[in-house]
């Protein structure tokens, strides 16, 4: 019996299979990294959840001086067989074996008001079809340049899953939240018995609303790397070059102008722009943490300031911390007898 407001057009056969689930999000990291899984391994259409429940329309669209109502918003299910699971060597020796997938792509997220119908809906063909792992994508807004190869974090739903992970040299997210469908979806199929864990690309503060492939593609390849999953990146590189090129050249124009106009803002003022779009957004707790030991360590041993300089760099923080970092260095006046 199929559940109301689900449409399921064909039955694969899948084997040992990974359900992927992607939304519109920063940098569309996870919405970007699904559409190109779909097309790249050439996944097939199976099923669909009807819009109606959990999206309406709230403004009409004019193109070429003409006012019509928008598309709904579709949420649909990809299929792909993985020839791995068919060999004897199934596994990648880390823990994970070879799986076939289900993508789940939404062009936008729900109201979040209905989100847990919305992903009992989604869920409900995770369990028709024996989905033994879920996995969700996200960005993650770190003080980096635009052209800087960009780290994978990750959040797992057990402490088995943080250890084999681990083994791939991703790195463990300890603190924070993950917001949006990209985070809440998870939590919920944990409490429906779903184990998983979420990718998590960084993208620099400062794009947070552009389009991110290289974050995609990292994201991705760590994916690739943990499922044992053959898959041609290449393309996402492409387009993370002509992305960045488009940001130098904005950031050219900043900084020097037009050859008819003036800059409209100088270099000085670009490097205020990005310091002060990194403290929009909070420290993780672990990092917080971790400036504090590095305070400590250096204090009782001078040495390890150049450590703790670097990490205060690295988070664009140092400002924030100057006084008690020049502190480590300023000797203790004496005391009268």
């Amino acid at each position: 019996m199929v559940m109301e407001g689900i449409r399921i057009h064909k039955r694969p056969r899948l084997k040992n299979s990974c359900l992927v689930v992607a939304w519109p999000g920063m940098g569309e990291v996870a919405f970007k990294s699904a559409i190109y899984l779909i097309e790249s391994l050439k996944a097939e259409e199976f099923a669909e959840i009807e819009p109606a429940d959990f999206f309406y329309l709230t403004a009409g669209i004019v193109k070429d001086g003409i006012l019509d109502l928008p598309k709904m918003p579709y949420g649909k299910f990809y299929y792909w067989k993985n020839p791995q699971t068919k060999s004897r060597a199934k596994n990648n020796q880390l823990g994970f074996p070879a799986m076939d997938l289900i993508i789940f792509l939404s062009t936008a997220q729900p109201d979040l008001v209905r989100a847990e119908e919305y992903c009992r809906r989604i869920l409900y063909v995770a369990k028709a079809f024996k989905v033994k792992l879920i996995v969700s994508m996200a960005a993650m807004p770190q003080p980096i340049e635009h052209t800087q190869d960009p780290n994978v974090w990750f959040s797992a739903t057990s402490k088995i899953i943080n250890d084999d992970l681990s083994k791939f040299g991703i790195t463990p997210l300890l603190e924070g939240q993950i917001s949006g469908m990209n985070g809440l979806f998870l939590g919920i199929a944990k409490r429906e018995g779903f184990p998983g864990f979420c990718l998590l690309g960084e993208i620099p503060l400062y794009t947070v609303q552009i389009e991110n492939p290289r974050a995609s593609y990292a994201v991705l390849h760590a994916l690739s790397r943990v499922l044992n999953m053959q898959a041609d990146l290449n393309g996402l590189i492409e387009q993370a070059h002509t992305i960045e090129g488009e940001i130098d050249k904005l950031l050219d124009y900043l900084k020097i102008g037009s050859q008819s106009q003036p800059a409209p803002i100088g270099e000085e003022e670009i490097e205020k722009i990005k310091k002060a779009l990194s403290q929009l957004t909070k420290l993780p707790a672990s990092v917080k943490d971790n400036i504090e030991k590095l305070f400590v360590k250096a204090k009782a041993d001078i040495s390890r300031a150049a450590e703790l300089k670097s990490e205060l760099d690295k988070w664009n923080v140092y400002k924030d911390y100057e006084d008690k970092f020049l502190d480590l260095f300023r000797k203790p006046k004496d005391k009268g007898n």
